[in-house]
């Protein structure tokens, strides 16, 4: 099993939205980075995300999510009027692909950015590293064993 970590602005979707959809699942669509591409290239059924939400006034980690269908591509990169639109994707050959997430549970509070920067164990976590701003993001099996030993407060 591999760990993760998904950031979405909550104006554009966040884990309400997710809460509202049929099954609670929902493609994690719009990634338009070649780096983050290729995790979600790399990510299994089963595997476990922390649902971080960005640019907000409280970033943070907001929930749990799983991997429950693994990468296809991207249809919004097809669909000319979507704001996630590439004239350079076509269907016999995509440049962009999206997983299906579905919700396990949304935290009784924020783990919020500044909390994770206070924790020295995280030091070296991506998502903490100056300059990150990719949307998807591996993480350790330390990195979450962490995040997870805080569940009490969660």
């Amino acid at each position: 099993m591999n760990y993760w970590l998904m950031k979405s602005e909550p104006r554009s979707f966040s884990i309400q939205d997710l809460a509202q959809r049929p099954h609670q699942t929902e493609p994690w669509d719009g990634v338009r980075n070649y780096q983050a591409r290729n995790f979600l290239l790399a990510m299994k059924k089963g595997d476990l995300v922390f649902f971080y939400h960005s640019s907000c006034a409280t970033p943070g980690i907001v929930g749990l999510i799983k991997i429950v269908k693994t990468a296809y591509p991207d249809k919004t990169a097809l669909q000319i009027h979507d704001p996630h639109y590439d004239s350079k994707s076509k269907l016999d050959k995509p440049r962009w692909y999206a997983v299906d997430v579905q919700l396990m549970r949304i935290f009784k509070s924020t783990l919020s950015l500044k909390a994770l920067k206070k924790q020295p164990q995280l030091k070296s976590m991506r998502l903490l590293q100056k300059g990150n701003r990719l949307s998807v993001m591996p993480l350790t099996l330390f990195e979450w064993q962490q995040i997870m030993s805080q569940e009490h407060n969660l």
